[in-house]
């Protein structure tokens, strides 16, 4: 993290931008590095990503859901043991390799919110960190990962967040060395300097602008599936052809639109679940479910927001934000802020796209453990 002349009048304050080393570290001294990645947490899986700044990627993960530790160090470079005084010329990166429960947050749930705390459009760094030491990159650790992230990058393209073309890289994980011991949990042990560095970087102002004031969706539940072998996936072409009525198969693949009030779901208030139609992945409850009055189901809210992609629609001339499922890639519908309170949001959906589920079935469909979403109900 460079100094910048914003910095200047801080420096009589001790107060430090990341590119300068703290008064109490002796750079010719061997760095401490007693933080070791997956010990005590040695069992369970690991992501490494890079952001730019680790000190602010570090800080952003720990406070998500799921995730158990959080080391910053230095990834895919050349040679052993780089420091903070080498670790560019030698070719690494600024990193965070992050333990997490699966059964609390997915790799898929990482990711997602790896790319709302970061640039993906800079090749040059992030933001006012400069220099291919600071380039955001994706390190997989096996072949499920890798396609989880391009898949995610893909989805993230076709969201119409970004203009510029995304530019994050995409590769094999080789190596991850902690960083100093001074670096970890550098925003909780030195509050004052980091908040100012923080907001001088223009990283806020910059997240801010791009994603407004919508949060970061929930990450994909993991359910009872084991990691990397997802339950909910998209038959091919031929086998959705021969499964779906053709007005199903309008909808879900041609982004087509189902005739108002004559369809299966608008009227229909029994107890239950509605998931994809195609992948089976759960997507609404009748628990939200409201009388919008437009002819077409309507719920407040996702059942599971993992499992929900939303991206721009900017036919009809107009600009609408497209309800798409996470793993069937199914048009589902649109979402407005019009709905009632508390979310303020209408998810108007395709009974096409749907299939209803009703509570007593839910045990013998393989979705037993939402039947408690309805014996709390009177």
């Amino acid at each position: 993290m460079k100094l910048v002349p914003i910095f200047t009048i801080f420096l009589a304050l001790g107060t430090l931008a990341g590119g300068l080393q703290p008064a109490a570290a002796n750079p010719k001294e061997e760095p401490q590095r007693s933080a070791k990645m997956n010990d005590p947490h040695k069992n369970l899986p690991v992501a490494t990503l890079a952001g730019g700044c680790f000190w602010c990627v570090e800080s952003d993960f720990r406070k998500l859901p799921g995730v158990v530790q959080v080391i910053s160090g230095y990834a895919g470079g050349r040679g052993a043991n780089p420091t903070y005084e080498n670790y560019a010329s030698k070719g690494y990166v600024e990193a965070v390799q992050v333990s997490y429960d699966p059964q609390k947050v997915t790799y898929q749930g990482l990711l997602d919110y790896f790319w709302r705390h970061m640039d993906p459009t800079d090749a040059g760094g992030q933001f006012v960190d400069r220099g291919p030491q600071y380039r955001g990159v994706i390190y997989y650790h096996d072949e499920e990962q890798k396609r989880l992230a391009e898949e995610s990058k893909t989805a993230l393209g076709r969201s119409g967040h970004f203009q510029k073309p995304l530019v994050t890289e995409i590769s094999k994980f080789t190596n991850f060395y902690p960083a100093e011991d001074y670096h970890q949990d550098y925003a909780h042990k030195n509050p004052v300097r980091y908040k100012y560095y923080r907001w001088n970087s223009g990283r806020d102002q910059f997240l801010k602008k791009t994603w407004g004031s919508e949060m970061p969706p929930a990450p994909d539940p993991a359910g009872d599936d084991p990691p990397g072998n997802p339950k909910y996936t998209k038959p091919s072409d031929e086998v959705l052809r021969k499964k779906l009525t053709p007005l199903q198969y309008k909808v879900t693949q041609q982004e087509g639109t189902e005739p108002p009030f004559h369809n299966e779901y608008a009227d229909n208030h029994r107890e239950g679940i509605y998931v994809d139609i195609v992948s089976g992945e759960p997507l609404f409850s009748s628990a939200d479910k409201f009388e919008s009055g437009t002819g077409w189901p309507s719920f407040t809210k996702p059942l599971e927001p993992g499992n929900i992609a939303t991206q721009k629609d900017r036919r009809l001339f107009t600009v609408r934000t497209e309800v798409r499922s996470k793993h069937g890639d199914s048009h589902l519908g649109h979402v407005f802020d019009d709905g009632p309170t508390p979310t303020g949001r209408r998810y108007c959906m395709n009974s096409a796209a749907l299939r209803f589920i009703p509570k007593e079935d839910l045990e013998k469909e393989g979705y037993g453990h939402y039947l408690s979403l309805f014996s709390k109900q009177k």
